[in-house]
């Protein structure tokens, strides 16, 4: 049975790892985080995971190390993918990052969304390694829509753009990760608390924007609707491509 594919995050920044741990699950991730070598170990041991994002200026063994562990022959799963983040900018940094296995790197500071799609690009290079992971879709289709993940546009069934803001791609993005789920606003504030901030009739707003955008507001079949007293819901079948 597939399931959505399990990061773990190995960085000394709790900020960092509880950071990337929130976005990499509102976008259909699980995740564990990690601050050290040791801590890494054992999560290897407890758990199986599809991709390490591993820092490389870590307390006690460093990333380097880390990687050369992974990649050993003794190691539990010496195929596991591994995304290197590292404050240097030397050339010979990330070359050796390279060089020790690890299949992409990442320069801090970083755009948590570059490092989505890395993570999304490593996972669809060893998809077949890894069968029982489901493969990020690149776009959803729904009603005659088209939300192109990588582009970030939303194509109406006519074939036009609709300019999103980013609170508004990141909102339609929760519902159709969630089709047919009744979401509270609560929920959608936390799902996407970088883009929404202050209390929860917040997410109304943004909600009656989107629907606007998309004609949804004058449509006798909205696609996103509303539950009175609960939330919000993605009424559309959803296809992910």
């Amino acid at each position: 049975m597939e399931s959505a594919a399990h990061i773990l995050i190995v960085d000394d920044h709790q900020e960092i790892r509880d950071l990337l741990g929130r976005f990499l699950e509102r976008h259909g991730f699980r995740s564990t985080a990690c601050r050290d070598g040791a801590e890494m170990r054992r999560a290897l041991q407890a758990d199986h995971f599809d991709l390490v994002v591993l820092d490389l200026m870590l307390p006690g063994d460093d990333g380097l190390k880390l990687c050369r562990e992974l990649r050993s022959p003794e190691a539990r799963k010496p195929d596991v993918p591994v995304i290197m983040l590292t404050a240097m900018s030397e050339d010979t940094d990330r070359i050796v990052g390279l060089e020790v296995g690890a299949d992409d790197y990442l320069p801090k500071p970083f755009n948590p969304r570059e490092l989505l799609a890395r993570i999304r690009a490593v996972l669809r290079r060893t998809a077949g390694s890894n069968p029982g992971v489901v493969r990020m879709p690149h776009e959803y289709r729904f009603s005659g829509w088209t939300l192109d993940l990588v582009r970030r546009e939303l194509t109406s069934p006519p074939g036009a753009l609709v300019a999103l803001t980013g609170a508004e791609y990141d909102l339609l993005l929760a519902f159709l990760e969630r089709p047919g789920q009744v979401l509270s606003r609560d929920q959608l504030l936390e799902l996407v608390r970088n883009r929404i901030h202050g209390y929860a009739r917040s997410v109304d707003v943004q909600v009656s924007r989107l629907r606007h955008k998309m004609g949804d507001d004058v449509s006798p079949s909205p696609l996103i609707k509303t539950i009175r007293g609960s939330g919000y819901v993605l009424t559309a079948d959803v296809e992910r491509a």
